[in-house]
């Protein structure tokens, strides 16, 4: 991006070090890259006689999908939530830069934080039934059976509740979670995938990171 002016490589270095002194996980470098990198999405995402300066609910779930591999539309709209932390409906460069920071690099607590946010859709502070039979139903992917599938899922859940509600009162608190994904790890994203995996995370690292550092 060679017409960057000075100016804004002066302006993407202070925004750099104001927001690196704020987000766990990256350094100065890797923000400014981060800034890099959501001015250029930002940039395909334009709409003709407006300044453009956050991404979209669209915008980021083609990001989400392409680059991230993911597919389950309740999944997507519960990541989106949890990156958009004012609710506004759009990702600002500074929510961008916090989101990514647990989504590639967050340490077990954050991302048990986060993917609780992710699967409590209603924003109640608790996973009910009904939120895990429709993550379960919309995230399995269903053979043509005999069986109703739907009866299947309902067992899912029954087993699930068991294994992870501690006070068994029929859903789950932030609390059940976090005490049932210490105690089996897998369990973190029982509901459907919501965090990238290795190879997602390296390829988007070395393209964010390589590719804008070499500028």
């Amino acid at each position: 991006m060679s017409e960057i002016s000075a100016m804004n490589r002066k302006l993407i270095k202070t925004l750099a070090e104001t927001i690196s002194k704020q987000v766990e996980h990256f350094n100065k470098a890797e923000v400014e890259c981060l800034i890099r990198e959501f001015n250029v999405l930002l940039g395909e995402q334009t709409v003709p006689g407006t300044v453009v300066t956050c991404l979209d609910r669209e915008k980021f779930r083609s990001i989400l999908h392409n680059i991230f591999g993911m597919t389950d539309d309740i999944i997507m709209g519960g990541v989106f939530r949890t990156f958009d932390k004012d609710n506004d409906g759009f990702i600002s460069m500074k929510e961008w830069i916090e989101g990514l920071s647990v989504f590639l690099r967050g340490t077990l607590d954050e991302k048990i934080k986060y993917c609780f946010h992710v699967y409590d859709s209603n924003g109640d502070s608790y996973i009910t039934r009904e939120e895990m039979l429709l993550m379960l139903k919309n995230s399995l992917i269903r053979q043509p059976t005999e069986e109703d599938p739907d009866e299947g899922i309902k067992d899912l859940v029954e087993i699930t509740l068991k294994k992870m509600d501690h006070d068994h009162d029929g859903r789950l608190s932030f609390t059940d979670f976090e005490k049932a994904v210490r105690e089996e790890n897998l369990l973190l994203e029982a509901f459907g995938t919501c965090l990238p995996d290795t190879t997602s995370i390296e390829t988007f690292e070395q393209h964010v990171f390589q590719e804008h550092l070499e500028q």
